[in-house]
Formats: structure tokens, sequence, C-alpha cells
């Protein structure tokens, strides 16, 4: 029963493969090349904003520095009391080191 089962599928198999055959295929239209992109485009784009923005006129700003800074700190004496004292210095004399705190503190 096999033996008749495969012959009838190899001949409908066959029968079909025989349609296919008189079928015609059509033209495939040619494989159409994508344009390429020239690189000097996107590079001449890009040295331009890159000139542009080193010689693009900048706004100079304007410190306007106080003459005088009033300091405030809070003290501890001898005998644990605490005080303020005020100082008042020039702007150049003021600075001091974001992490000078941290050596004193810990």
């Amino acid at each position: 029963m096999r033996n008749e089962t495969d012959k009838e599928l190899q001949s409908f198999f066959d029968q079909l493969k025989e349609n296919d055959r008189g079928i015609q295929i059509p033209a495939f239209p040619e494989v159409i090349k994508p344009r390429s992109i020239n690189w000097w485009i996107p590079m001449g784009i890009a040295a331009s904003l890159a000139l542009g923005f080193f010689l693009w006129p900048q706004q100079k700003q304007e410190l306007n520095l106080p003459a005088e800074v009033i300091i405030i700190t809070l003290e501890k004496d001898e005998n644990n009391n605490q005080q303020i004292l005020i100082e008042e210095k020039t702007y150049l004399e003021t600075w001091e080191s974001p992490t000078a705190s941290l050596l004193t503190e810990y």
C-alpha cells in the first residue's frame, strides 16, 4: 500500500512539474545600483560648520567683581565660646580651594 501511495504522490508531483514547465517566467528588471553619496558633500558641510564655529564673533562676558568682600566666620576660643568674626577683604585676597575644608574637618 505504501508503494502505491508513493507512486501516486510521485505522479502528482510529476504532473505539477510538467505544468510548471509550460509557464513562462517574466523577465525581471536589472538590479539598479543605488546612488552612492559623494563624500565631499558631507565633508564640506562639516568643514563649513567647524570653520563657522571658530570664526563666529563671540560675546565677551564682562565680570563685574565686587571691590570688597565681607567674610563672616564662626570660631571657638579657649573656653569653647563661639565668636563671630567679620572681615573685609578685596576680592583677590579671598580665594580658597574648594577642598580646603576637607583637609581641616576630616
